[in-house]
């Protein structure tokens, strides 16, 4: 059955844009799956919470695409994208060339050993949350049973995050626009 995934990404280490560029072209070639939409990239400050991202700001953004992968299929196809574009697995919580999280699988709730779907804290990330709202600002989380938008007008992250304006182009071919919703 064909999901509807939103899938986030981000790098701070080595060219940003590049490896950014690089995983939307790669999520666009996944078997069995269609690339919808591709948020805004936005330059991030590091959370230090969550590892020891180093002092690079990431750029982030977030995917859409339209599925029939199971999600511990694509959850593989994930970690296999990150590892050709020079991610340290034995270093997960380190600077990264490239991180890829499945944020919504559908409106599914699940706690699978290696993946927890909605992603766990998406609701407390700016950096998530913003493109989330460019992209779908009416997506209802279906644990919190809120929409992404009032996930953010709620949020207390004051981790600075700024949309790329102009945005960067692709070197990888054309990537889908998002449909900004109101």
């Amino acid at each position: 059955m064909r999901e509807t995934v939103y899938i986030g990404f981000g790098s701070n280490l080595g060219d940003r844009v590049d490896f950014c560029d690089r995983t939307v072209t790669l999520l666009s070639l996944l078997p069995h799956s269609q690339l919808f939409a591709v948020s805004s990239l936005y330059e991030t400050e590091p959370v230090l919470d969550a590892g020891a991202p180093g002092e690079g700001w990431f750029l982030n953004g977030v995917a859409q695409i339209e599925t029939d992968l199971t999600s511990q299929s694509l959850l593989a196809v994930c970690r296999e994208i990150e590892r050709s574009l020079g991610r340290d697995p034995e270093h997960r919580s380190g600077p990264r060339t490239i991180d890829l999280d499945i944020l919504f699988y559908g409106d599914r709730v699940f706690q699978e050993q290696e993946l927890t779907v909605p992603h766990p804290r998406l609701h407390l990330r700016r950096f998530v949350l913003e493109p989330m709202v460019e992209l779908d600002p009416t997506l209802v989380h279906p644990a919190l049973k809120q929409t992404v938008k009032e996930l953010l007008a709620q949020l207390t992250d004051k981790h600075q995050v700024r949309r790329m304006n102009p945005q960067p182009s692709t070197r990888y071919g054309s990537r889908p626009a998002c449909s900004a919703k109101s």
